[in-house]
């Protein structure tokens, strides 16, 4: 264990700026999480930090379960902790992680492609539903917020660690994948209920989610073998693009369950 009293000592320098610039990953090669629950899932999913960073508070309460997850192990003050936090009530602890080599796509994996979806928050979601949903690749576009920043990270409560992720996509990417493209419309195209009822979405697919304002581009829909769209009865004009990925993606696997009674 190593204890930092510094605010200025360059570990922690880093990791603010991890912490409070989104993109700062991409520039560092270093990704950091804060917080008991996204570090547990990263471990769990067999990820080894590079450091662990921990409060005086938890080092003194809890000294042997995070002293074993990898060599470097610090140990700040509360207060200094809560300098390199980006949430309201700053966490104990946090990991410092080697960002992962530039996966490839998987051609035949069940996929979910971001076209240009700019909120954290509605990223992280989209993320955690499709790794609840089987959906186990996702693919961002150029233009979507960034897959590992902080915001997304937690947004996504711990789907990114069992996931194939890839950022700043083009339009070839798409030329990859060994399965049909299905976009959402407000207008046009069946209803996705009456594809579920009548069979009709494929049992591997890759479901497009497109900008909050604009929907999904002209270039994508154009490559789209199936559009649907998802009923309103109460009236409203479109719904979230989170909401949206949700009840599709949930669709999808319902589509392709086998229950034995």
């Amino acid at each position: 264990m190593i204890e930092i009293t510094s605010r200025d000592n360059p570990l922690l320098k880093n990791i603010r700026r991890l912490a409070q610039d989104p993109s700062a990953y991409r520039k560092q090669g270093k990704v950091w999480l804060e917080g008991d629950h996204l570090c547990r899932a990263a471990r769990d999913k067999g990820v080894k930090p590079l450091q662990v960073v921990l409060t005086q508070g938890l080092w003194q309460s809890a000294p042997n379960e995070w002293s074993n997850v990898c060599e470097q192990v610090f140990v700040v003050s509360d207060a200094l902790f809560a300098s390199l936090s980006s949430l309201e009530s700053p966490a104990q602890m946090g990991f410092v992680l080697d960002c992962l080599e530039e996966p490839q796509v998987l051609p035949n994996m069940p996929t979910v492609v971001l076209d240009r979806v700019q909120d954290a928050g509605n990223v992280g979601a989209i993320l955690r539903c499709a790794s609840a949903f089987g959906f186990k690749q996702v693919l961002a576009m150029k233009g979507t917020a960034a897959l590992w920043s902080a915001k997304v990270l937690r947004a996504g409560m711990g789907a990114h660690f069992g996931m194939n992720l890839l950022e700043g996509g083009t339009r070839d990417w798409l030329s990859h994948l060994d399965m049909p493209l299905i976009t959402t419309s407000s207008h046009q195209g069946p209803f996705l209920h009456q594809c579920v009822a009548d069979k009709a979405l494929p049992s591997v697919c890759a479901w497009v989610m497109g900008h909050e304002g604009q929907g999904v581009s002209a270039e994508i829909m154009a490559l789209a073998q199936l559009q649907v769209r998802i009923a309103q009865p109460g009236g409203e004009e479109s719904l979230n693009v989170a909401s949206a990925a949700a009840i599709c993606l949930y669709a999808s696997a319902c589509s392709n369950l086998v229950i034995d009674l």
